[in-house]
């Protein structure tokens, strides 16, 4: 089962069970990143994608460094 804070909750009763809870929309952040895990927390992170940084590559892999260490100072911090 998905956490509940990223099911959508369209009923009151999935609204009381917490359901969409705590659920950032990453627009709506001030870095438009909300560094939210969608997986089980035991769960580990794989990378499926590792750009060499090459031609348009390089531009995908600043992008993909910049929200890993975005997530992780997110993850470090006490609200999150």
């Amino acid at each position: 089962m998905p956490p509940a804070h990223i099911r959508n909750a369209p009923t009151k009763l999935m609204k009381q069970l917490g359901y969409g809870k705590g659920y950032q929309y990453d627009p709506d952040t001030p870095e438009g990143f909300s560094g939210a895990n969608f997986f089980p927390d035991e769960m580990e992170r794989r990378t499926f994608y590792k750009p060499k940084g090459e031609g348009h590559e390089e531009k995908v892999k600043a992008r993909l460094e910049r929200w890993a260490e975005m997530r992780a100072r997110m993850q470090s911090e006490p609200d999150a």
